[in-house]
């Protein structure tokens, strides 16, 4: 390996061990150093923080002075790359992401539209449903309150901007419906059948260039522990009507989905990030974290296409030892 190091940071780093291992073999591959930084509310009781080569303590990502903190950070120390990992910090970065490319600065978020739309579950049905792609029978809990008996039993009630299964329960009748709720609440059909995730890397020009669908064989926490990588024409299908929905969307995202043995496959979520699953996808050939880099630094991209079917991840606890 020769020249400068390339210097990104991973954002709200937290357990995020395997997306930083992800991106060192991503250099490796391109012959390149890597400088990785990693930044947490508390990263000395962080496992990402702890891996990286230098890390640092950020203000809650909901915070006036989170961004401002970033963009001080990267400047001061040549960040070109800056990923970040949860859903709540991606509006605000996407908001600034100008003012991180006027210092050479690339971000790996999709534009503020599409993150309104994957932040709001209902309107991610209804964008979806409008373009064909497959999706449950979706309402707000309002609405759903004005014809309860027009519902097939039992249903899913969860929050509308919720995430990593926050808040979701099955309910069997309306009489298990809560009167009030903390936050805005839909209503959707329960699926039956096989969980997948698939991952997708969509390039600059909105082109979505591999799809990469695994069955969600064990989940903990809402993250998969458990999965094998399962090539299929339908799923890929889905993929590519999904990423033309939604103009505007940049890099790696992943969206789940269960095949109903009855209705099908059936689409309930994106997320426009590097989901927790990524690094099977990863160690599959389908080289996502490689093409951030390759973008960051102006690189062609690489062929992410050609991976393996059938591979299974087994997830198991480590420890960092600090």
């Amino acid at each position: 390996m020769t020249g400068l190091p390339i210097k990104m940071l991973v954002t709200s780093a937290g357990r995020r061990a395997g997306l930083v291992e992800s991106f060192r073999r991503s250099a490796e591959r391109m012959g390149v150093k890597l400088e990785l930084h990693a930044c947490d509310l508390h990263p000395e009781l962080s496992a990402a923080c702890a891996l990286a080569d230098q890390h640092l303590t950020a203000p809650p990502c909901t915070h006036a002075e989170y961004i401002p903190a970033l963009l001080d950070y990267a400047r001061e120390n040549d960040i070109v790359l800056v990923v970040p990992t949860i859903d709540t910090e991606l509006q605000p970065l996407a908001t600034r992401r100008a003012d991180f490319a006027a210092l050479g600065i690339y971000v790996h978020v999709s534009s503020s539209n599409v993150i309104d739309i994957v932040r709001d579950k209902k309107r991610t049905m209804d964008v979806l449903a409008h373009a064909g792609v497959p999706v449950p029978r979706t309402a707000t809990l309002e609405d759903f309150r004005q014809c309860p008996d027009c519902w097939k039993w039992p249903l899913f009630v969860k929050p509308v901007a919720g995430s990593a299964s926050r808040g979701v329960a099955l309910i069997c009748s309306p009489a298990e419906l809560k009167h009030e709720y903390d936050e805005p609440m839909l209503v959707q059909e329960a699926l039956q059948g096989d969980e997948y995730t698939i991952n997708i890397f969509v390039d600059e020009g909105g082109v979505m260039r591999a799809a990469i669908p695994h069955l969600r064989i064990s989940v903990r926490a809402g993250e998969v522990e458990k999965g094998r990588t399962v090539r299929r024409a339908d799923l890929d299908a889905i993929a590519r009507n999904l990423a033309a929905a939604m103009p505007g969307a940049r890099g790696v995202l992943c969206f789940q989905l269960f095949d109903d043995p009855k209705l099908g496959p059936r689409v309930f979520e994106i997320n426009a990030r590097f989901g927790g699953g990524y690094p099977l996808a990863d160690h599959a050939g389908g080289y996502f974290a490689e093409n951030v880099l390759r973008t960051a630094i102006g690189m062609p991209l690489v062929a992410c296409h050609d991976w393996q079917d059938g591979l299974t991840m087994l997830r198991y606890d480590s420890a960092i030892f600090l």
